[in-house]
């Protein structure tokens, strides 16, 4: 099939989510300036630097109590630090239970019962059994197309690793399974590693 998305796609759902997929998740913490604290998953989330490391995310839809956005970009709106959480398998429920939208005050932690740790770089709480951690100030909030769309670009500043997924020096996946988001209600562990050498890398 083909279908052009300003004239729909006569699908029960819409496909584009689960074409590009799988995706992986931020679990994004931010602290507005009243100290209240917020976490929320994004799946529109990745690396886009080496060096300095940067991140994204984008936030698309809005909240009757925020100003045409969501309580995580408000909260960096205000803070300028957002630190992403990494999300293994043991902690789908967790993180699934953050993505119910609440009034601004709720704190998400306490809602879904998730111990925080303080970043170490900057002012926001993190999710202490994360397998790793990415304490983020921000580059750009950048207003993509769209009623809602906010595409947020962040500089790492610190991160934080659990020994338990390093095994030899190297960040071991099959110790936490990270997890991705499909389409639809589906998720993906990542269960099955395999390596490739470049082109390039078979040169040097």
């Amino acid at each position: 099939m083909f279908y052009r998305p300003a004239d729909g796609h006569g699908l029960p759902h819409n496909p584009f989510n689960a074409i590009v997929s799988p995706r992986p998740i931020g679990w994004i913490s931010t602290r507005g300036e009243s100290g209240a604290e917020n976490l929320a998953p994004y799946s529109f989330f990745n690396a886009v630097a080496y060096v300095p490391p940067q991140v994204m995310f984008s936030s698309t839809s809005t909240k009757d109590d925020r100003d045409g956005t969501k309580d995580s970009v408000s909260n960096i709106r205000e803070t300028g630090v957002f630190c992403v959480n990494i999300v293994g398998l043991a902690l789908r429920d967790a993180m699934n239970a953050t993505s119910e939208t609440l009034p601004a005050e709720v704190d998400e932690f306490r809602h879904a019962g998730i111990e925080k740790a303080e970043c170490e770089v900057i002012a926001c709480s993190r999710v202490k059994a994360a397998p790793a951690s990415l304490e983020c100030r921000v580059v750009e909030l950048v207003r993509a197309r769209g009623e809602a769309n906010h595409i947020v670009i962040g500089e790492v500043v610190g991160i934080h690793i659990d020994d338990s997924v390093l095994k030899d020096g190297l960040v071991d996946y099959t110790k936490y399974e990270p997890l991705a988001r499909l389409g639809y209600h589906d998720y993906c562990a990542v269960r099955e590693v395999f390596s490739l050498r470049r082109p390039d890398d078979a040169r040097s």
